[in-house]
């Protein structure tokens, strides 16, 4: 299916030279004099390599279609990553290359969306909130919670969060899973 070149996104499938790629990110730019381009990063599915293009926002691009549905994270052993489709009970396994650092957020049971083409998974969207534990942190200085600071905290997946003076270790916050800011306290 052709699309142009300015609605490409983040998670897209294109064809180009007979390969397929997934666009990492999409950029465009209107310059005051010329003609406005649309600067693509991608990543070749075969083999991982990493390809810059530049097209014309008005220019024709071959998108893959590509079924996107929500998977359930199973577990992570020497072959990859497992998730299932909830539905049919269908296993797909995910390269580590693929899921890339976006490994740290993945937890059991958790529902993401996967790409996949012929079988095989090429992108991950991550919810966008995740409850984590705190599992270390600094202790409460007494008089600090007059300005609005924050301190450094590890959670249980490793992660590094800014939280507000008032939580301890132990407690279970719920993160962005686009910048690992503090959201809120959890509910649970």
């Amino acid at each position: 299916m052709k699309v142009i070149a300015s609605s490409l996104r983040k998670g897209n499938v294109v064809e180009l030279d007979g390969k397929l790629y997934v666009v990492l990110t999409a950029q465009n730019f209107h310059p005051g004099k010329g003609t406005p381009v649309t600067q693509v990063d991608m990543r070749r599915i075969a083999d991982g390599v990493k390809v810059s293009e530049r097209w014309r926002t008005t220019e024709q691009v071959e998108k893959a279609t590509v079924d996107e549905r929500g998977y359930d994270f199973l577990y992570e052993d020497g072959e990859g990553f497992h998730f299932m489709e909830p539905e049919t009970y269908e296993q797909v396994v995910a390269s580590a290359d693929m899921v890339g650092d976006q490994k740290a957020y993945l937890q059991e049971g958790m529902r993401v969306f996967l790409q996949v083409y012929e079988g095989n998974p090429i992108a991950m969207e991550l919810p966008q909130k995740i409850t984590v534990e705190i599992v270390e942190t600094e202790p409460v200085v007494k008089g600090q919670t007059a300005s609005s600071s924050y301190k450094p905290a590890t959670v249980d997946n490793g992660l590094r969060v800014m939280v507000p003076p008032h939580i301890g270790v132990g407690t279970r916050i719920v993160i962005n899973t686009e910048d690992n800011s503090y959201v809120e306290r959890a509910k649970d």
